[in-house]
């Protein structure tokens, strides 16, 4: 598999639609689209991590649920021109600069020694 750059996916997703998809759907079919793939990625997320348990049948791909998201995503950033990178790399220094120093002295990220609680240990 080969890799791609937010750049190139925007082009492909555009590509696609021009080809298969005859027309962008609106913006706000797209923001509706996108809310019913993040509960889909939800449910998957509860079902998982949380306290509930899967029903027959029921779908289990992460993976493709976060695929979905992404591409309603694309879908939405090119239909109002919105160049993904160039807005990752500016929220990026905006959170950096906000929060610098935030989340390492927040307490409740600490753990009894100081040290820092790692979610991935």
């Amino acid at each position: 598999m080969e890799d791609i750059n937010i750049q190139q996916a925007q082009k492909m997703v555009d590509d696609w639609i021009h080809r298969y998809g005859v027309r962008y759907f609106s913006e706000l079919t797209n923001m509706a689209c996108l809310t019913e793939e993040v509960g889909e990625l939800a449910r998957i997320m509860a079902r998982t991590y949380g306290d509930q348990s899967f029903k027959t049948g029921e779908k289990r791909d992460l993976s493709e649920e976060i695929a979905d998201i992404l591409w309603v995503l694309i879908c939405i950033a090119n239909q109002t021109n919105t160049d993904i990178t160039a807005a990752f790399l500016k929220s990026m220094e905006k959170k950096t600069q906000r929060d610098a120093l935030r989340h390492i002295n927040n307490t409740k990220l600490n753990n009894d020694n100081g040290e820092l609680k790692h979610n991935r240990e």
